[in-house]
Parts: C-alpha cells; structure tokens; sequence
C-alpha cells in the first residue's frame, strides 16, 4: 500500500490504472471529512479536516476513481468498522467459505489469506473448518479482536514486502480472500503485485467489491467516500488484475453492498478460460452503457434527487412535528448526510449496535450516536436507515417500532418506507 505521505507526489488528474492524464468528472459531492473519522465529545469544538470528494472516470480504462488525498494509514491504523456486528455480513462470510472449501477442495493441507481480514468474521470459519490460514489486517483494535477469535491475525498493510514474508513463512497460498478492500488502496499496481505475490501458481484470488453497475444505474453515490479510492465494474477489475498476471476467469453477482460482485482470479500463465458467466456480465455492463465514457454522466442528476428528496421529507416531518431518529452509523450513511447538509434538527441522533461509536458523534454533520436502545426508549415517529443495503435484516430488526405506529424509511436507492411483511424474505417496499 501506499506509504504515509506518498500520495503528494501523485498527480490527482492522473490515471492510477493506466496513466492517462485527464480525468472526466462524473459527480462532485463538495468536501467532507472522512467518513470513518467519529467525533468525540472532546473534540466538537475543534477543527475538523474536510477534502473534496469528487468522482472521476479514466476515459481510456474506463476506471472510476477519487484523488488519494488521505492515505490508507490516516484511516486503518485504528479503525470503526468490525464486520462482526452484521450477522447478515457473517453468514455471508461462512457461506463464501462452505462454497469455497468445495470449489478449491480445500483441506488441513491448504493455505488461506484473506487481506483485510477485519475482526476474523471470515477466517474464524476457515479455523472451525480446520484450514490453516492468516489474515493480514492493518488496524491494531479489529485485528486483536480477530486473535481474540483464536484467527491467526498479522497486524500491518499489504505491500510487496509482506507478501514476500508471508511466502516466505507460510508458502503461496491457495486462496487470497480480498473483500472490500481492493477499492481501498490508492497504489492500485503495487497492491496487485502483491495480491499475486501472496499467490502460489496454482491458487486463486477472490475479490468482493461494490459493483460500480449498481453505483451508476441506481446513483448510490453514498457509496462514494474517502477511503474507496477506485469503484470497479468487471472489465476494469480484469484491465486492473491483468497488470500483475492475474486473468479473470469467473464472476459471481452478489446482493451485498446494494449489489456487489466477486472475482475470482488466477495466474495468467494457467491458461484458464474465463467462465460464460464473465462473458455475459461484461455484456451486461456494456447494454447499461458502461463500456462507454457516455454512460456515466447522469450521476450528479440523480444524486442531486435523491438529495432534494430527503431533505423535503425531512423538513415536512419537522414541519408537522414528527422526530426522526436514524438508524445506524456506515460510512455510506456519513456521506449521504454531508452531502444533504443533514445535521441534528432534522435527525435528532441516529443509533448502532457497534459499542465504539456510543457517545461519539458524526463526522461533519455531528449528530450522536447512541445505543440501539434508545429507539425504544423515545419512541419516534420515523427511523431513517442509513445503511440500506441491509434492508431486510434491518427491518426485522426494527419490527418493534410498529407497536407505537413509527414508519421504518429508507433514503436508496429511491426514498420509500419499508412494508410490515409476514416474512422477512418477503419485505417489500412503497414510494413516499
């Protein structure tokens, strides 16, 4: 990854794929502060650091991509987010693995990496499944909380140098996990060289990253932040593996993140076909118009209704003298409620199940984080989800509020109030 300071050098109208300079603007979200940087008490009176978040397309490779004006180290040294605290996130987690253990017919003889391994939500079920394996994980307080889970856990970021110890440790590995975390290194070249230097010469790579399809056709320009330095579709994902050797030779279409994909790679030199299934996403992403630099200029329109909308809501409830509360603290939510100018006289606070957030404060717009609890206890009129990616998890979390009439709304991909449904599955929606 890139070292501390090293992005200064770095020509923000660059390409950090191909080197094409001049990059096409595709939506500019003015300036926020990272979306991960919770506010103490102590801190509300101090300044606050804002960079510009602006989304930029190569027109060359195709890759959308923000200026590295943070490096990783400002963000993963310590850090908010402990996936664990998704149970829909781990069972996804152990799916991946189940599947993965039958598609690799991985054993006690096998070697597993996951990259960003977070708090062990995917290794500790490689553990239970008697896999040997590592994570590499460069934020001191989620990764002690990995080795707390009995997950072999090595505290610092990927480079070059890494993975030439852990090979030199541990051997190549059979399998490289990357999820959500290849959006997150702004030395995109150097990160993939030592994806591939992790890798033994028969073994695979599987990324999970927020499919930039979903994020252009339903203008979830929330998922826009600081630390998601690029946003990839599958032909960018495969122009970007290819620089260190790496072929793309299948896809998978997940539903997480508001829709995601996974990519599954391998050395070049193998000779591997890539899958009907790769064929046929890239024939999808180039009908919506993504193959062309044309099919992503509609994205500040829409991320510029999506404001006006909610903030029309917002101020009607204020006006009739409903209160709101939100639901959940994601990075996702921090930009949304930047860009929307959003602050505590029209979302009194919002709530998390994660403890470290409690008592702290949002980055910007410096609304408070409570306990989930608290819902209950206040009883209000209307609770805002903001990650809404999980909307069927969270709605049945929420299922409590109907006993006092509240409404359960979501911002995306088009405002609307989640349904009381019989089943889970079955949750539907309706426009406001």
């Amino acid at each position: 990854m890139l070292e501390p300071g090293a992005f200064d050098a770095v020509d923000q109208a660059t390409c950090r794929l191909c080197g094409t300079v001049g990059l096409t603007s595709v939506v500019d979200l003015g300036a926020t502060p990272p979306c991960e940087k919770f506010l103490s008490a102590s801190e509300l009176d101090a300044p606050e650091p804002t960079f510009p978040l602006h989304l930029r397309l190569c027109e060359q490779c195709l890759l959308l991509q923000i200026p590295a004006l943070i490096t990783p180290e400002d963000t993963f040294t310590e850090y908010a987010y402990f996936s664990s605290y998704s149970t829909s996130w781990v069972a996804h987690a152990a799916a991946f693995v189940d599947s993965a253990v039958g598609r690799l017919g991985l054993s006690s003889d096998s070697f597993v990496v996951e990259v960003a391994s977070n708090d062990g939500y995917l290794l500790q079920h490689a553990v239970g499944a008697g896999i040997p394996c590592l994570g590499i994980e460069p934020s001191v307080n989620v990764g002690a909380a990995a080795v707390d889970r009995g997950v072999p856990t090595l505290t610092a970021f990927l480079t070059e140098e890494t993975a030439a110890r852990v090979r030199r440790d541990h051997g190549g590995a059979d399998l490289v996990v990357a999820n959500n975390v290849y959006a997150h290194i702004p030395d995109l070249l150097g990160f993939t060289r030592s994806l591939r230097a992790l890798l033994a010469d028969d073994g695979y790579v599987s990324i999970e990253v927020h499919h930039a399809l979903e994020l252009v056709t339903k203008a979830q320009f929330d998922t826009i932040y600081h630390e998601h330095f690029q946003y990839y579709t599958v032909l960018s994902a495969q122009r970007a593996l290819a620089t260190a050797g790496l072929s793309v030779v299948d896809v998978e279409i997940l539903d997480t993140h508001g829709g995601s994909i996974r990519v599954w790679a391998t050395p070049a030199d193998r000779g591997i076909e890539p899958s009907p299934e790769v064929h046929r996403v890239l024939a999808v992403e180039a009908e919506a118009g993504l193959h062309d630099p044309a099919g992503y200029l509609g994205l500040q329109a829409e991320a510029n209704r999506i404001r006006r909308d909610l903030l029309v809501f917002l101020l009607d409830c204020e006006k009739a003298g409903r209160t709101v509360v939100g639901y959940g603290a994601p990075g996702k939510g921090n930009t949304l409620l930047n860009y929307c100018g959003i602050r505590p006289d029209l979302l009194a606070y919002t709530v998390d199940r994660n403890p470290y957030k409690h008592g702290r404060f949002t980055p910007g717009t410096r609304i408070p984080i409570l306990p989930p609890e608290r819902i209950a206890e206040d009883r209000p009129d209307v609770i805002l989800v903001l990650p809404w990616n999980l909307e069927n998890e969270i709605t049945a979390q929420l299922q409590y509020v109907r006993d006092w009439g509240a409404e359960i709304v979501y911002p995306l991909p088009r405002l609307h109030r989640a349904l009381e449904a019989a089943g889970v599955s079955a949750l539907g929606s309706e426009k406001l």
